[in-house]
């Protein structure tokens, strides 16, 4: 297949462009396939890895009580995060501000419901990269954050949202023990899965790239 055609381009380019992490909108009372999600881990496996060992591990966690032990240890880090947070209010707010309203108001669904949500995937990778030199943890995190975004954008091909979080690494040990995660494998997300309701996302609002682009060298034209 010649991915370069204008019909592909388009095809890649709105999937690229409208991958968004999903919260409000995933559908908590749809049952996902098992067959789906071993699909999209297949395509996810295509990804590179750091002289091709192929570390990486998902555990796919549909057990209801595994789920609300996750959750509840994910909503303790929540509230302790959120509550160092200020996004403004009042009539004035900048765009950003809003914008960022929203992205608290859709975290606080996902932690209110994250036990509700069909499949919870944790990416991991062979290694222990917290005592390791940049370079090191780099080849370690490199590893792994393409497969698992390969992953999103496998299930955002075929219907399901997911949504890149990490906050529950601040309980990384304990569900560890729970899920049987072995001591010299690293949790890299948590990604929560379900299909979405809607038919389609925009791309969403960034800054532009010009502004964050340098060419041979820092802020250099």
């Amino acid at each position: 297949m010649n991915l370069a055609i204008p019909e592909n381009l388009e095809v890649v380019d709105h999937l690229l462009t409208t991958t968004r992490s999903v919260r409000k909108r995933l559908d908590l009372s749809r049952p996902v396939e098992r067959e789906v999600i071993e699909a999209c881990l297949e395509i996810a496996a295509q990804a590179p890895s750091g002289s091709n060992r192929q570390g990486w591990h998902f555990v796919v966690v549909t057990d209801g009580e595994k789920k609300r032990f996750i959750a509840d240890r994910y909503r303790k880090a929540w509230y302790g995060y959120n509550a160092t947070r200020s996004a403004g209010e009042g009539p004035n707010l900048t765009a950003d501000e809003k914008q960022m309203l929203r992205v608290i108001s859709s975290a606080q669904y996902l932690a209110d419901n994250l036990q509700d949500v069909p499949v919870l995937v944790i990416p991991c990778i062979e290694g222990r990269p917290e005592d390791a030199a940049p370079a090191s943890q780099a080849g370690v995190y490199g590893s792994i954050l393409p497969a698992a975004w390969s992953l999103m954008l496998a299930l955002r091909a075929r219907g399901l949202g997911s949504a890149w979080t990490t906050l529950h690494l601040q309980y990384e040990q304990e569900i560890a023990e729970t899920l049987g995660i072995p001591d010299n494998v690293s949790q890299a997300a948590l990604l929560p899965v379900a299909y979405f309701k809607g038919d389609d996302f925009r791309p969403a609002r960034r800054k532009p790239m010009r502004d964050r682009t340098y060419w041979n060298g820092w802020q250099t034209e």
